[in-house]
């Protein structure tokens, strides 16, 4: 099936298009000839495989006839999107709008741009059709939501949340949605090299608290197929965000998305424990010292007195060093229960921060890659039995 349709006889910006929807779900089918029909019937029979989702009036197609053919295209065919491709002015976005057009965007856009713009019209496409037809009956949050946590900072949090983020995103493009939910001094913005428009606070206030289709406008869009939301822009908005905030915003998400990632403050503060009530999977994470391994024991012993611990979890030890005196056997035999993944002390790792690109973003044979690349493995359903058989043969700084 061509989830979207384009018509243009511009090559590189066809070029570009194809790009864009790397990844995504669905196809694309061109038409280099620019002369528009009179009636969508007409376009929409030449096109294999039944009606798109999104159709793109690229360079080449004349502004008149883009406007005319998607005004009649919002009459007939509500459930389909229209953007066009032009050089914006006032006047005619204006006259775009009134035909319906979902959206402008400029011929020389970059790739990431464009795939943007394509999000948006998509998740138009849906909630139209939704609007069309009966409401789903929806009994509770379908996707799976990983919660990453540590009594203690720095052990990584943020690193392996991202990581996972992005990792997850080759899974599931463009259905996995990274939470920032370090309310006071969260920085997977930073992590991720973005500079969002929305925040946290944004999330769970106003419009967005009531329509899941606003929250999701909200979210910024990662080139590595996922989405974000970053933490509040001050630590004082951290206190006009409560637990129940917190919870409703990821029943949202997870309502949308395949799979929802949190990265969350350091011990056990209110964000944390909804983030955790409302979870199918925790990540616990500690280093290899003493105090962290020792703190982790304490979190995971008060959240199972509180029935707070999700029944799936994952147990990390991250920035692992053979000369720390410390052994993942005696790892366990503290916490109680089995190491699921080490992940060894890395100059990439540091690099990588640094730069605002997760190890993950691109391909990297790096040992704490390849570790990081085993955690994701757990959360893929292909590979999750596999994963789990011979459970402590990744262990290696035993």
């Amino acid at each position: 099936m061509s989830r979207f349709l384009l018509i243009t006889n511009d090559p590189d910006f066809a070029k570009r298009m194809q790009l864009a929807i790397a990844g995504l779900p669905g196809a694309m089918h061109t038409f280099t000839d620019v002369r528009l029909p009179e009636s969508p019937g007409e376009l929409l029979r030449a096109v294999p495989g039944g009606a798109p989702e999104v159709i793109v009036l690229g360079p080449g197609v004349l502004a008149e006839d883009a406007l005319h053919l998607a005004a009649v295209f919002d009459v007939q065919h509500p459930e389909i999107s229209a953007v066009l491709v032009c050089d914006p002015g006032p006047d005619l976005a204006l006259a775009a709008m009134r035909a319906g057009i979902r959206d402008l965007v400029d011929p020389l856009a970059e790739t990431d741009t464009v795939r943007v713009v394509l999000e948006r019209a998509c998740h138009s496409a849906a909630s139209r059709r939704r609007g069309l037809g009966p409401a789903p009956v929806v009994d509770g949050p379908t996707g799976r939501v990983i919660t990453v946590t540590a009594p203690k900072g720095g052990v990584g949090k943020t690193t392996v949340a991202t990581n996972l983020a992005v990792g997850l995103g080759r899974i599931a493009p463009m259905s996995t949605v990274l939470v920032d939910l370090d309310a006071q001094f969260g920085d997977v913005a930073t992590a991720l090299g973005i500079d969002p428009e929305h925040t946290l606070l944004d999330a769970v206030t106003g419009a967005a608290a009531e329509d899941t289709l606003v929250l999701k406008a909200f979210l910024s869009v990662h080139p590595s197929s996922i989405y974000a939301l970053a933490a509040p822009l001050s630590p004082a908005h951290a206190d006009r965000i409560t637990g129940d905030d917190v919870t409703h915003m990821i029943r949202q998400l997870a309502s949308e998305f395949q799979y929802v990632v949190i990265d969350t403050a350091p011990g056990l503060g209110e964000h944390v424990l909804a983030a955790l009530e409302a979870s199918t999977d925790a990540v616990l994470l500690c280093g290899m010292d003493v105090p962290s391994v020792r703190g982790l024991r304490k979190q995971t012993d008060v959240l199972s007195e509180l029935s707070l611990m999700p029944a799936s979890r994952h147990v990390v030890v991250n920035i692992a060093d053979r000369h720390s005196g410390l052994s993942v056997r005696d790892i366990e035999a503290t916490l109680g229960q089995a190491v699921d993944v080490v992940v060894p002390r890395s100059r990439a790792v540091v690099y990588s921060i640094n730069k605002g690109e997760p190890l993950l973003q691109n391909p990297s044979r790096d040992s704490a890659a390849k570790a990081m690349r085993r955690l994701v493995a757990r959360f893929d359903p292909s590979t999750a039995g596999a994963t789990r058989t011979g459970l402590h043969k990744r262990a290696d700084l035993r």
